[in-house]
This record gives C-alpha cells, sequence and structure tokens, in this order.
C-alpha cells in the first residue's frame, strides 16, 4: 500500500493506493463528526482521484470507534455523547456551506465502497450513503435521528435513503428516528456485505478490487448511468431540507430535542 503525500490542507484524512484502489481514510477519532472543513477535504480527494488514472475505485473509511457520529455546527468540541453539536451561529451560517461540499460527494467518477464500522447517525448516515456500497461490522448502527433533535433531515438523505431501501423503509427510519442495527441493515438493504470487525477493511478493499479489475472506462461508464441525476436531486433535497432544518431549528421543540439527545433521555416535546 501506497501512501500520498502529506498535504496540509487535507490534515484530516489520508489517501493511500493498494493496486488501482484508493483509500480515503477520516481520521477524527473516535467519533469522526464532521463540519463543512472535513467534507470539503473528502470531496478535494475524489476529484483528485477523479483525475488519477491508477485509480479504479475508492474505500471510504475512518478511524475509531464510530464510522461518522453526525455533524459539528458548533464549537468543534465533541462532548461523547454522539449527538450533533449546535451553536445558533454555528448551524445558520455553515449548513449552506456544508451541504454544497455535499453535493460534490455525489459527483465523483469513481464507484466507492464504504467501511462503515460502527455508528453512522444523522449526518453520518448522509455520509455513509455517498458510496455505492457498504460494508459493515455486526456493531455498526445506523441511525436517522433528526426527529429526536426535533428538526428535519439533512445531507440529501431525503433522496439517498429512499432510493437505497424503498419509500416506506426510509419512512420508518425517519419518522421513528430509531437505530438499525448491522444485521437489520443488511436485511434492510442498507448495506451489502456484514463481516467481522477485524476483516472489515480486507472486506471492503476486495469488493473494491472485484470492481478494479474491469475495464475502468466501462465501469464509469455504467456507473455514471445508474447515478444519473443523483448529484441534482441531491442538490435539490438539500436546499429543501436545509430551509426546513433552519425553520425547525427556530422553535422550542429543537431546543430540548438536542438537549434530550445529549443528556440521553427522551425528549418532552410541546409542539411548539
Amino acid at each position: 500500500m501506497v501512501t500520498e503525500p502529506a498535504n496540509p490542507a487535507t490534515s484530516d484524512i489520508e489517501v493511500t493506493m493498494d493496486g488501482h484502489v484508493a483509500v480515503v481514510e477520516i481520521q477524527r477519532p473516535p467519533l469522526n463528526f464532521f463540519d463543512h472543513d472535513l467534507i470539503r477535504q473528502i470531496a478535494d480527494a475524489f476529484d483528485t482521484l477523479d483525475q488519477n488514472p491508477d485509480c479504479r475505485s475508492i474505500v471510504l473509511a475512518s478511524q475509531g470507534k464510530a464510522f461518522c457520529a453526525g455533524a459539528n455546527f458548533g464549537t468543534g468540541q465533541d462532548d461523547g455523547s454522539g449527538s450533533e453539536d449546535f451553536s445558533e451561529e454555528g448551524f445558520q451560517n455553515t449548513t449552506g456551506r456544508l451541504y454544497q461540499e455535499g453535493v460534490r460527494l455525489f459527483s465523483n467518477k469513481k464507484p466507492i465502497v464504504g467501511a462503515i464500522q460502527g455508528a453512522a447517525i444523522g449526518g453520518g448516515l448522509g455520509l455513509a450513503l455517498v458510496p455505492d456500497f457498504r460494508v459493515a461490522a455486526p456493531a455498526a448502527r445506523f441511525g436517522a435521528n433528526f426527529v429526536k433533535l426535533g428538526i428535519h433531515q439533512g445531507f440529501g438523505i431525503s433522496v439517498t435513503l429512499p432510493r437505497l431501501v424503498g419509500r416506506q423503509k426510509a419512512a420508518n427510519m425517519l419518522l421513528s428516528g430509531r437505530r438499525v442495527s448491522g444485521e437489520e441493515a443488511l436485511s434492510l438493504g442498507l448495506v451489502d456485505q456484514l463481516v467481522d470487525a477485524d476483516n472489515l477493511r480486507a472486506a471492503a478493499l476486495e469488493m473494491a478490487a472485484e470492481i478494479a479489475v474491469n475495464a475502468p472506462l466501462a465501469v464509469m461508464s455504467v456507473r455514471a448511468t445508474l447515478r444519473q441525476g443523483l448529484a441534482d436531486e441531491v442538490a435539490a433535497a438539500t436546499d429543501h431540507e436545509l430551509k426546513e432544518q433552519q425553520r425547525l431549528r427556530a422553535t422550542d421543540d429543537a431546543y430540548e430535542g438536542i438537549r434530550a439527545v445529549a443528556e440521553r433521555r427522551p425528549g418532552n416535546f410541546t409542539g411548539r
């Protein structure tokens, strides 16, 4: 495996090459909360790999306990609760720019396999839905917990989740806000393969390598057909999601939901 030269502008990720497979690893352990800067770094890495003829497929992975426990729109501090960290200024001023970078993730040309070792919650679920395929460990957990926070889902999940598991199963996840285990995710079609944690990275690399042995121009052509219009759909969805998130963020229920999730208790919602 060859490590790409270090780039100070991409200090939260590392890109390595294993044959024709690139590994983009997020390095914000243990929970890998993301912000605008991290999503930009990943999108820039995908763009660079699109221009690299030696790269034919990509594995998106992360260090630490969680694949990605959500978005950080606030202070940059995580309290280990697995909840999203909000400040009013951070949320209002950065979410739109973050979603613009997020749309770029759906515009890349090379197939992506996600290696999901732990929690993919809230915006972290949105990031886990970027890859074409997901290989997960039994400890993986998937949750669209937005209604528990008192807000609307974001990161294009309105499009990507129904596209993957169907409208009815997506509605169940979105309206309940419940967490889905690795085994249930496999049954739902949310993940493609469930493997032991010790073999997770190897299994993801194997799936990506199985793609990479094929004619690269044909692979990119077929993938482009299968994902035709997806980036545009995500862009339109995030515009709507952001408006709804900003509207609901001003409600009493959103303040209560954020506190409740941070305190690991049910929310006491009033509909105001």
